[in-house]
């Protein structure tokens, strides 16, 4: 078994993860902004049959680089060790609070917080970690040598902002689809200054990466190809800001996957064939061909098509406008 087929796995895991748990981690960002308890319990019903099954595709993504590509596995393990355990104690910390805030009483506000916070600390580590590998991490001969803070930069930091807006951008698009009345056309008339400050990240980016002539603004001029995956993401945009406001419920969360997916997709195209990028290829971090073999018969053949076709039918099972949460 080639690495190729476990390259696509993981891609496969961490678009799915990056779209479904994106959505609720948007919401979650909502949800602190939101003060009607009306519209919270909804906002909690709409993510409520599949959010935990949501999170099963960053385990699926860990576990493919864990054991398909172990150099590379061991090599973000030391650079964003702080920052994944971070984001860990997020995402416990926003599992609890889900569980207990319908329980509570008097402290109900605290859950609340909690939720809502873990949401915003999970979607900007992730934003960070993917600003501090686009912008490169110091390495020498293969292995990390940046020490503990050598993720953290200017550049990381506005990445984490960026990913928190597109997270909150496909959480306006998932609550238009599953809500109605009064939250709903709130989440209407959020989405276009939303997608505008998105847009407005996206070109900050843009230009800072300029200033900072990073390596990866060499791909652009070696594979202009690139340039479909921008081309996508700035047509789908241009629908939610410019698109007639004929009320299709799901049109807004499909640009947003659409958006999402060109995100993406530019990021990947421009670093193949590296793991790291610039310093560790697919080649050079895969693990042994049996150990790709032994995982193909368990992983490849069995789990991650069950948990596919799992989630398919929990989308299924629900699909429909959500109904929001009584008091327990």
């Amino acid at each position: 078994m080639t690495p190729l087929f476990w390259v696509a796995i993981l891609a496969l895991a961490i678009l799915l993860y990056v779209l479904l748990d994106g959505f609720d981690l948007g919401v979650g960002i909502l949800f602190g902004l939101t003060s009607q308890e009306g519209d919270r319990r909804q906002m909690l019903a709409s993510i409520s049959p599949v959010w935990d099954g949501n999170e099963t595709w960053l385990v699926v993504a860990g576990t493919v680089l864990f054991g398909a590509f172990p150099r590379a596995y061991a090599t973000l393990m030391s650079a964003f060790y702080l920052p994944l355990v971070l984001m860990l104690g997020a995402l416990i910390l926003r599992g609890v609070a889900f569980e207990f805030r319908n329980k509570a009483t008097s402290s109900r506000w605290l859950w609340d917080t909690g939720f809502s916070v873990g949401s915003l600390v999970v979607a900007f580590v992730q934003g960070m970690t993917i600003g501090a590998l686009a912008q490169g991490l110091p390495m020498e001969n293969g292995r990390y040598v940046g020490g503990t803070f050598g993720w953290f930069s200017a550049f990381s930091l506005l990445c984490g902002l960026a990913l928190c807006a597109g997270y909150t951008l496909i959480g306006l698009g998932w609550l238009i689809a599953k809500c109605e009345g009064s939250l709903q056309n709130k989440a209407y008339h959020r989405i276009r200054l939303t997608t505008l400050c998105v847009v407005i990240f996206l070109v900050g980016l843009f230009i800072y990466s300029l200033r900072l002539n990073l390596r990866i603004l060499d791909r652009w001029t070696e594979r202009p190809y690139l340039g479909v995956f921008p081309a996508v993401g700035v047509i789908a945009a241009a629908v939610l800001l410019f698109g007639k406001r004929d009320r299709r419920d799901h049109r807004p969360f499909i640009m947003m996957v659409f958006i999402f997916i060109a995100a993406l997709g530019t990021f990947l195209a421009s670093f193949w064939p590296y793991m790291i990028p610039f310093a560790l290829t697919i080649d050079e971090a895969a693990a042994p061909p049996s150990s790709l073999r032994f995982m193909f018969w368990g992983a490849g053949l069995f789990v991650v098509p069950l948990i596919a076709v799992y989630s398919t039918a929990v989308y299924k099972a629900f699909y429909g406008k959500a109904k929001p949460l009584e008091n327990e």
